[in-house]
């Protein structure tokens, strides 16, 4: 997220800095990368809205990047699939149904139990590694400045206004501060931000009629299939705090639904297992926008939709640095919608 911001603000004229600690912590990195507003049966409000102004940006966000960084980025608009394992008793009017016949002419060796599916043709997928890779690189191409390796200990305020950041390696000052430090939000300023767990796993697919070729979606349990022919299979969700870590019984959970659901992929090889923390609020809305300061913004909490609500967070975060009109639906996401807002 906050590579995101920082390259959208470079393209606006501005210098731009960015403080990480680890890089590789980031829950861009561990994602499956699904762009998934409709198979995920987020419910009409502004949260949904928001989801579907990013999804209809990704295919002009996907090009400006891969110009900017001269790398590619696995980018599918390739709808996704929905198998259930309950007759719906209702019916959702943005997807559309497959009984068990037509999902065997569209998609075979589902498994047994699966009895349909919903079809959502304009939700799609992004290779996430890649485009962690291309914004790093579009950043670095532009002229942003990239300070890693540096914690930031503390947000230094006077009068309802930050006056520096405190880090590991002295004070940092700007005109204007962002936070988007995702789940470790909390631990710089009073933000209704957890971490939940996520464990995740890779198989290789193998040639053949076998080869999943559909992204697949049974909440909680998708496999996102890639071009180069790894299949990513996702995920827990775990109140854990900061268990670091993979586990015996999240690996066995996750393979047993993912088998459940497509049954070849038994017998492929793992290439990987891997765990991270998704950004989690109360409501399982981002915040977005204007801080506890005047010259604070902020850009967190945006929990299993942080790599599908990138380039919105990118343009409406610019906007209110660069004090252009901002769209009304940045209201909603406000840090004090809470009940208990802090106390400062």
């Amino acid at each position: 997220m906050g590579l995101a911001i920082a390259v959208e603000l470079k393209l606006r004229g501005l210098s731009v800095t960015v403080i990480s600690r680890d890089f590789e912590q980031a829950a861009g990195h561990a994602a499956a990368g699904m762009l998934a507003p409709r198979a995920e049966a987020i419910p009409p409000g502004p949260m949904l809205d928001l989801c579907l102004k990013s999804r209809g940006l990704y295919p002009e966000w996907i090009d400006k990047l891969q110009h900017l960084s001269g790398l590619d980025i696995d980018y599918q608009d390739c709808g996704i699939l929905a198998p259930v394992f309950t007759l719906p008793s209702v019916h959702d009017h943005w997807g559309i149904w497959l009984d068990k016949n037509a999902l065997q002419l569209y998609q075979t060796n589902l498994g047994a139990e699966v009895v349909g599916a919903w079809w959502y043709p304009e939700d799609g997928q992004v290779d996430n590694r890649q485009l962690m890779q291309a914004l790093q690189m579009a950043a670095h191409n532009l002229g942003v400045q990239i300070q890693a390796g540096i914690t930031v200990n503390s947000i230094q305020q006077q009068h309802r206004q930050v006056t520096s950041i405190s880090t590991s390696k002295g004070e940092w000052q700007a005109r204007s501060y962002i936070l988007a430090t995702g789940s470790w939000a909390h631990q710089l300023l009073p933000l209704p931000v957890h971490p939940v767990k996520g464990q995740m796993a890779a198989v290789r697919m193998p040639p053949g009629e076998t080869r999943l070729q559909r992204l697949l979606f049974a909440s909680p349990t998708y496999l996102v299939p890639r071009k180069n022919g790894r299949l990513i299979i996702g995920a827990t969700s775990e109140s854990a705090a900061w268990g670091e870590g993979n586990t015996p019984s999240g690996i066995q959970d996750l393979l047993d639904r993912a088998i459940r659901l497509y049954p070849p992929l038994a017998d492929w090889a793992i290439e990987d297992i891997w765990w991270g923390f998704r950004p989690g609020t109360a409501d399982e809305m981002p915040i977005l926008g204007a801080g506890f300061c005047d010259n604070l913004i902020l850009a967190v909490g945006h929990y299993r939709n942080g790599i599908l609500l990138a380039p919105i967070t990118a343009s409406l975060i610019a906007d209110l640095v660069c004090q252009s009109p901002t769209d009304p639906l940045l209201n909603s996401f406000a840090w004090d919608r809470f009940p208990s807002p802090p106390e400062l």
